[in-house]
């Protein structure tokens, strides 16, 4: 069917951007800790919290995020062509 395989090129085409987008966003990190610890270990303020919790938090939230993204489009537009699958094959 036509639509389906619409549906399985968009579906995996955006289900790869938003892969790639995750893994820079963890590896960038993986990254920053290996190679560059003195830049996380850099205190914010006169407190105790460096500069590496607010980018790791900002890692988790980023993939909260993607998800959210990715849920949105898939309840959309991608249940809206599975709906249209269903009805041609089922005519």
């Amino acid at each position: 069917h036509p639509k389906y395989h619409e549906l399985k090129s968009k579906r995996t085409s955006f289900g790869w951007w938003l892969s790639l987008a995750g893994m820079l966003a963890y590896y960038g990190f993986i990254l920053l800790v290996a190679f560059n610890k003195p830049l996380l270990a850099q205190k914010l303020g006169s407190g105790v919290t460096t500069v590496g919790m607010p980018l790791g938090v900002a890692v988790i939230v980023f993939t909260i995020i993607i998800t959210w993204v990715y849920v949105r489009r898939a309840n959309s537009e991608f249940d809206a062509l599975t709906e249209q699958i269903v009805k041609g094959v089922v005519k």
